[in-house]
């Protein structure tokens, strides 16, 4: 009688012992799953991207947001038609932010212009919209949440996880040709665990909506910026007096005095019986110019004062030429 006693008292001591075990070790309520690549590895990239700004320049490209939707059942119910498209608005708010503080672009109204145009009718100012190098167009095609959690005999533990995937591709305006595609992914979760019924717990987690799909414009952002980084820095004469020729672009762009740059003709463009596109044929190069200041106070009116170094360029209309970064040797 006496060992089972003491059987008993020892099993409730460590059932005791377990449950407050279980107490003192529950996870927090709110662990964050960050995307495949870690925002610190991210900002590091960012880093990296405006450290190599201040020794290259950074041609910052025109670009504009286009049609932007939701694609998924995500958002949509009966009350709610096409037109309305709550979600693709969000996207497309959270998409020219990511674009206009990634530091590449320069992005333009689209998405709104029909409200800038009417706010001009009421004020009598004239809209002088200036023409951009790329339309942005994409959609939100892939949304979904899950639940997922283990049981065991003495704890339990439940994760909410949802995933967004963003589908972009970017459109030369003048032939309407389609440049690239790209695509962006993000996850993000909630997990809740608890030991004996003690623990954290979860209700369900809105907020892991909007995590997932500013992850996946995070990665789609990211990759547009190395596409277009890909494509050659090129900008335009736009004056010339006593010698000196002004130059689009400042310190936003990264130049400095110093830098010397190509100057070449504008190819001949030929229609290619083959594609029916129109190809540029390439230019020569008939100067070199050097920067020698630079001027401006923001990044839209800034310019660079340049004298050539080599070669000429008398004779030559500047709306037939082109300015270069030189070619690694």
């Amino acid at each position: 009688m006496g060992s089972t006693v003491r059987s008993t008292a020892a099993w409730v001591a460590a059932v005791s012992t377990l449950a407050l075990a279980g107490c003192a070790t529950q996870q927090a309520p709110l662990v964050v799953k960050e995307a495949p690549q870690s925002a610190q590895v991210q900002k590091q990239m960012q880093q990296d991207v405006a450290l190599a700004a201040t020794t290259k320049p950074v041609l910052k490209r025109k670009i504009a947001l286009g049609r932007v939707t939701n694609e998924t059942a995500y958002g949509k119910s009966l009350l709610r038609d096409n037109a309305g498209d709550p979600v693709g608005k969000q996207i497309a708010d959270m998409l020219s932010k990511a674009l206009t503080e990634s530091g590449a672009f320069v992005v333009l109204e689209r998405t709104d212009v029909s409200k800038l145009q009417d706010e001009n009718r009421l004020t009598g100012v004239k809209q002088d919209l200036v023409g951009v190098d790329a339309l942005v167009l994409g959609s939100l095609t892939e949304f979904g949440r899950k639940t997922v959690g283990e049981t065991g005999f003495v704890s339990s533990s439940k994760k909410q996880v949802a995933f967004a995937k963003i589908d972009l591709r970017v459109v030369d305006v003048a032939s309407g040709q389609s440049l690239f595609a790209t695509a962006g992914a993000g996850e993000s979760s909630t997990q809740t665990a608890s030991t004996f019924g003690f623990g954290s717990q979860a209700s369900y987690d809105g907020t892991l909506n909007d995590s997932s799909i500013r992850q996946a414009i995070s990665e789609v952002v990211n990759r547009l910026t190395n596409e277009f980084s890909r494509r050659p820095w090129q900008t335009s004469i736009v004056g010339m007096e006593q010698g000196r020729y002004f130059i689009s672009g400042g310190k936003a762009q990264g130049l400095k005095p110093g830098m010397v740059f190509s100057v070449q003709t504008v190819g001949q463009k030929v229609k290619s019986p083959q594609t029916g596109f129109e190809i540029t044929l390439p230019g020569k190069e008939v100067a070199q110019i050097r920067v020698d200041a630079l001027f401006g106070d923001t990044e839209m009116s800034e310019g660079a004062a340049t004298s050539v170094v080599s070669g000429s360029l008398q004779g030559l209309k500047i709306d037939g030429l082109t300015v270069r970064e030189k070619e690694a040797m």
